[in-house]
């Protein structure tokens, strides 16, 4: 039972880490709009240099995120999820003498 209660945590970190790097996604966003606004009306103020520091936070836990969620992706396989039967055309049958 053990293991399939680890495989519904990891899904729902994994789920989580999807949330977290969309929130972190769209404060990247804000915050670059914010230091490029504020850039242009006021130049090396002080709101200017804040934003700037929040968009860096910002990025490196995007960048935080997207990695853990790189290291917690299942492996590609060739092979189908749900072990169907091979798509093999069948061969001719010949009749044994």
């Amino acid at each position: 039972m053990a293991p399939k209660i680890e495989r519904i945590q990891f899904l729902r970190a994994v789920r989580q880490l999807h949330r977290v790097r969309s929130f972190y996604a769209v404060g990247v966003l804000l915050w670059a709009a914010s230091s490029a606004w504020t850039g242009w009306q006021e130049p090396g103020s002080r709101q200017m240099w804040v934003s700037v520091l929040l968009l860096t936070v910002f990025t490196g836990l995007l960048v935080t995120a997207g990695l853990s969620l790189r290291r917690l992706a299942a492996p590609a396989t060739d092979r189908p999820a749900h072990h169907a039967a091979p798509r093999k055309t069948a061969s001719a049958r010949h009749a044994h003498a």
